[in-house]
């Protein structure tokens, strides 16, 4: 049985999480917004992710918002083994509408909402979900190292940043990861990739299967796929576990089929030439 440790193990901080995780954005409604049609299901999906040896969920106050958090306090919750990863920066005015808000006092209203959700005192790992251009990025930051300080946070990590943020924000603390949209055929963020890799940082590619037609059955990667008897989406995750030994990508879905889908990536392994196929292929 496929099991989410085949890929090996990357660090974040001080936690050592297999490198298959969990995105537990899609566990809500439509736009990402409200309920799931199915609640049960998405507790089902969760519990199947844990014992398929997933132990990195990943999820965020906007998610719902606080859906998603709130649905894995109550399913997951004592956390054994698990390394729960949160985020805060976004708000939701309605369904399938962000904005930025990384004031420091938003912030802190946003971290004390998630404790509470997830019933902690403390989060394994609370990232920065944007760069809000209104706030300097240090003040939003500075506040996240605060937190840290109080003991509110373990880990610190960082989203939808540039190379010139990470580059900052190293000199100011300890970054464990750094979540970015990334895939086989979007690799804008290949420059914070390597600032990843040369300072020990996990990198969490959001969207690991891109968008559109990437996956589809006549998609761009149908031919490997059907080379290997597997879908288009396992060969794109596939691609990213080769693609750099700090990757940790996070699929996310509410069907326990496409989970297990996801799963099993974890022990598909690439041939170099066919990986070299996959370079070639971009937006």
């Amino acid at each position: 049985m496929a099991n989410a440790s085949d890929a090996g193990t990357v660090k974040v901080g001080n936690f050592a999480v297999n490198r298959m995780g969990f995105g537990a954005m899609r566990l809500t409604g439509e736009g990402i917004w409200g309920e799931p049609a199915d609640r049960e299901l998405a507790k089902q999906v969760l519990k199947e992710a844990v014992q398929s040896g997933v132990n990195f969920i990943d999820t965020a106050d906007s998610y719902g918002p606080a859906v998603s958090e709130n649905i894995i306090g109550e399913t997951l919750k004592p956390y054994d083994g698990l390394v729960i990863a949160t985020k805060g920066g976004m708000i939701r005015p309605g369904p399938g509408v962000w904005r930025q808000d990384c004031s420091p006092e938003h912030l802190e209203e946003a971290l004390n909402g998630s404790l509470e959700r997830l019933g902690v005192r403390t989060i394994d790992l609370y990232q920065l979900h944007t760069v809000d251009i209104k706030v300097k990025f240090c003040d939003s930051l500075q506040a996240l190292i605060n937190f840290k300080n109080q003991g509110k946070i373990r880990h610190i990590g960082l989203s939808n940043v540039e190379p010139e943020n990470l580059e900052e924000a190293l000199g100011m603390t300890e970054i464990a990861s750094v979540q970015n949209n990334y895939n086989v055929a979007n690799r804008e963020h290949e420059d914070v990739l390597k600032m990843c890799e040369e300072n020990g940082i996990a990198f969490i590619p959001y969207f690991p299967l891109g968008h559109g037609d990437l996956t589809a059955a006549d998609g761009p990667l149908a031919p490997l796929a059907e080379k290997y008897q597997v879908t288009p989406g396992q060969i794109a995750l596939a691609w990213l576990l080769a693609r750099s030994k700090v990757m940790l990508p996070i699929p996310g879905t509410s069907s326990l089929e496409h989970l297990r889908e996801n799963i099993a990536a974890a022990s598909l392994k690439l041939a170099p030439e066919d990986l070299e196929k996959l370079e070639a292929i971009s937006d």
